[in-house]
């Protein structure tokens, strides 16, 4: 049985178990205390001192969120003391802080402003003093990093960690502390996977995604420009939270009515690009268990992921499936198939995605992501983007109706729809494998063993007569543990799928920015990953293969999944990238 600890936070009587911090205990007694370096499992260091508060017999304040409780122990967080080592911190914080908080993009969703605010702090500069050099750093293709807005939190350093790489870190001493790149390299020059989780972890504009709003705006006020855009499964789940929705509401039909207010000149589905992966990916392994292909093959639809094979784990290229991801497959068929069908020259079709995802916008730019001879995608943009588009153009979007999306390239089956949580790649191929090896339509649609939020699973199925041993894999912490297991001979998989971001694409890092008090005590992964499977239910047909614009576009176009044509179009190759 585990050991409760009994306690008093400003007089209320708690008991919470053995290990927790006073912090845990203040929120089980219904106080919330302010942090603005604290991240449950991320970054818990104590280092911003804003969650101080007094334990009685103790001679200073102490960090709430690392100070373990104890028996007895009598606790006060809000007496005159402790909010006015708050506000002192806060002031002193904001010396060296950029104001220019009318031109942040963080602005009414910064946490150092809000604590600001509820604090009393002045505009006037109680603290005024030399200002620590600061360089913006844009060398990154997804990434602007502004060290003069920074507050040295680390955050950021923690969520990078947490990711394996860590490939940023608090540089120099004392006053001129920093937070970049060993050595004071670029950002653009190490072996980041442009994963984004640095900037969902940011509780000011310090780190911000390279926006493109002002591009696709002008590409959709150029009346030589045909402007498609596509969503990307976990888009439906997550932008409604942009404005002001609960976590996990499911905004689909909103979200083609506001995009297409904002005058694309269609508004398809990347679902619809899952429902094509599926096809090849799930041909391709097939072919490679018949053939005595490279196994275990693993799926290349996280551009993170795929980063991250190329600088730390090359020996792994010759396993990565060849198939492009559902977004660079559906900019690919958009501007070769829908292009020659609509005689429009692919030079004038601008492709836009909405991603959950910033190494998506690193993707476009990837050698052999160009079937028409131009990219098959021209910007990549993060559902925070494309709400400040919505919310800049006068849309008021929790009143607008639902709508379809446009056909055939806005048709989908659920087994898409899943895509953006962990797991939901491998059960929608299983869906197809299944009924391909046993040659029938099986009934199962539901594969309970690779849903859910933990960083490795396992299991083990017999299709058509062969035993087929998966993983499911996210977070980049995890995956070096799954790949080095495979390295040393402890596990032995047929098939994998990987996620770079822990929970799959519903916690990208182009996903609305949710403030620590939330993504401490909330979960955002399982709601999200709820709606997503919700829509999965909801669909008449739930398997990419039944798909009538999926057989539409093979017995049209394509012939066959794998066939050559296929392959130029909808198949890529990979790169071993130093690593630094």
């Amino acid at each position: 049985m585990e050991k409760m600890i009994n306690l008093k936070v400003n007089g209320i009587a708690v008991s919470v178990p053995e290990g927790s911090t006073i912090l845990d205990a203040a929120r089980a007694a219904g106080n919330e205390i302010p942090t603005l370096c604290y991240l449950k499992e991320i970054n818990e260091i104590g280092a911003c001192r804003i969650c101080v508060v007094e334990v009685k017999g103790a001679r200073s304040l102490v960090a709430s969120c690392v100070y373990p409780v104890s028996e007895g122990m009598e606790v006060t967080t809000n007496s005159a003391r402790v909010l006015d080592s708050r506000k002192h911190t806060l002031e002193l914080i904001l010396s060296t802080h950029n104001k220019h908080c009318l031109s942040c993009i963080r602005s009414r969703n910064c946490e150092l402003q809000k604590l600001c605010k509820e604090y009393g702090i002045s505009d006037e500069n109680k603290f005024e003093g030399a200002i620590p050099p600061s360089e913006i750093d844009y060398s990154a293709a997804h990434l602007v990093r502004d060290n003069s807005k920074c507050i040295l939190c680390r955050r950021c350093v923690g969520a990078c960690k947490n990711q394996y790489v860590a490939v940023i870190g608090a540089n120099n001493r004392g006053f001129d502390t920093e937070i970049g790149c060993a050595f004071n390299e670029e950002l653009g020059s190490v072996s980041c996977v442009s994963c984004g989780q640095c900037i969902v972890a940011c509780p000011t504009g310090a780190l911000t995604e390279k926006d493109d709003t002002d591009a696709v705006f002008a590409a959709l006020n150029d009346p030589s420009k045909h402007v498609v855009v596509h969503t990307a499964p976990s888009i439906r789940a997550t932008l409604g939270e942009c404005f002001g929705m609960e976590p996990g509401s499911l905004v689909t039909g909103k979200m083609a009515a506001a995009l297409r207010r904002l005058g694309f000149d269609k508004v398809f589905d990347t679902d619809f690009g899952a429902d094509l992966t599926i096809m090849e990916e799930a041909t391709e392994f097939l072919t490679r268990v018949k053939t005595g292909g490279v196994l275990p093959m693993i799926t290349s639809c996280s551009p993170g992921w795929v980063k991250f094979a190329e600088h730390y784990y090359p020996e792994f290229i010759p396993n990565l499936s060849t198939c492009k991801s559902p977004q660079q497959m559906q900019g690919a068929v958009i501007k070769t198939w829908y292009a020659q069908k609509n005689n429009i020259d692919p030079k004038d079709i601008v492709c836009v995605s909405v991603m959950p995802c910033t190494a998506k916008k690193f993707e476009c730019g990837r050698d052999d992501e160009d079937a028409a001879g131009v990219p098959d995608v021209d910007y990549a943009l993060t559902t925070r983007e494309v709400a400040r588009m919505i919310e800049r153009a006068g849309i008021k979007f929790t009143s607008l109706p639902d709508e379809d999306f446009d056909p055939i390239l806005g048709e989908s089956t659920g087994a898409s729809v899943i895509f953006g949580a962990t797991g939901g790649v491998m059960e929608a191929a299983l869906r197809t494998a299944a009924d391909v090896l046993e040659g029938k339509s099986m009934e199962n649609l539901v594969y309970s063993d690779v849903r859910g939020m933990e960083g490795i699973k396992e299991a083990s199925y017999t299709l058509g007569g062969i035993d087929v041993k998966i993983a499911v894999c996210s977070g980049l912490n995890n995956v070096s543990k799954l790949l080095d297991s495979i390295k040393s001979g402890e596990a032995t998989y047929h098939f994998i799928e990987i996620m770079c971001c822990p929970g799959g694409c519903i916690n990208g890092g182009g996903q609305p920015i949710q403030p620590a008090e939330v993504r401490n005590t909330v979960n955002l992964k399982g709601l999200r990953a709820s709606a997503l499977y919700r829509e999965d239910e909801g669909k008449a047909l739930r398997k990419s293969h039944e798909s009538p614009a999926i057989k539409f576009i093979y017995d049209e176009f394509f012939g066959e999944p794998n066939s050559h044509k296929a392959h130029e179009i909808l198949h890529t190759k990979y790169v071993k990238r130093e690593k630094f």
